[in-house]
């Protein structure tokens, strides 16, 4: 199956061109890649092959390097353009051995749709085809509708594609954190314990003996989904909101009803500090980062898409 990545950029069409057709502006967003150049000598006559060799850092000092060419249609009736391309790579590190795929740039009334369908042939035989199938494709795909709205930030809002990138490696630090924090205290000290601190804490605030471990277990249930809730949702801010939320109240719950554990080594002030401050970083970080969901994975309803030639 091709791999299909579409998305809708209020920008000139030649501004969009520029970004996609210059290596050196292309691998500055585009995830899949690190370093994408020409091949030496002059550029080619309109409608040759443009040679190109690209690479992509795995770290540890390993990368995959490869190599292609790629022709530039310009014309459309449309006003449109088209840029075909094909991929190999030597790389015994590299799933991909060879692919083919096109990009499309179409107006539209407020800007352009720009599209990419490409489809490859993969390395290790029926290993690595059950690889690309349940790990790799899924994860390109991501890359490259990620990559897109990336790009699409960085025309539409002057966003640079290096900020943006590190917004959303601070945004997803801060969201893994906050669910592994709910994560933790919802299941060992009140699901496995329940702890002591715990149960003094729920006797403080009157709850009845008989009650206080169903109570306590309730309680954890709650925290691991509000875990999971805040991965699964990962660009929107509502349970970042009531994350902070829970911060400010389980702080205030505890000064009040059990002040003797304020003061303690491993006090909850703290811990709430630290909840807090993750979440409001997660809301404050949310605008202005890169997300796949916002690209089309398939062609709209009634719409036929080419197949790479």
């Amino acid at each position: 199956m091709s791999i299909f990545v579409e998305t809708d950029m209020a920008v000139a069409l030649d501004a969009l061109w520029s970004r996609t057709q210059d290596p050196a502006l292309h691998q500055r967003w585009d995830l899949r890649f690190t370093d994408i150049a020409y091949g030496p000598g002059p550029a080619p006559i309109a409608g040759e092959p443009q040679r190109f060799a690209y690479g992509t850092q795995l770290g540890f000092g390993l990368a995959i390097r490869g190599g292609g060419e790629t022709v530039a249609e310009r014309p459309r009736r449309d006003g449109g353009r088209v840029s075909v391309l094909r991929f190999w790579s030597a790389s015994r590190l590299s799933l991909i051995r060879e692919g083919r795929g096109y990009w499309s740039y179409t107006p539209t009334h407020d800007g352009v749709r720009f599209r990419t369908v490409y489809e490859y042939e993969t390395r290790f035989g029926r290993v690595g085809r059950l690889i690309d199938r349940a790990v790799f494709r899924p994860l390109i795909g991501w890359a490259t509708a990620w990559s897109f709205d990336r790009l699409r930030l960085w025309l539409e809002r002057g966003i640079d594609p290096a900020s943006s990138g590190r917004g959303a490696l601070v945004h997803g630090l801060a969201r893994v954190g906050l669910a592994a924090i709910f994560a933790w205290h919802g299941l060992v000290p009140k699901l496995l314990g329940p702890d002591g601190t715990e149960l003094r804490m729920m006797a403080d605030l009157g709850v009845p003996d008989a009650a206080i471990v169903g109570a306590l277990r309730v309680m954890g249930a709650a925290e691991i989904a509000l875990a999971l809730a805040l991965l699964l949702t990962w660009h929107r801010a509502g349970f970042a909101w009531l994350a902070l939320a829970f911060a400010i109240a389980a702080t205030a719950t505890t000064s009040v009803a059990s002040p003797q554990v304020i003061g303690g080594a491993f006090t909850p002030v703290t811990l709430n500090l630290g909840l807090g401050l993750l979440a409001a970083i997660d809301v404050l970080t949310l605008d202005g980062i890169p997300s796949a969901g916002r690209c089309r994975r398939r062609p709209l309803v009634g719409r036929l898409v080419e197949a790479p030639p």
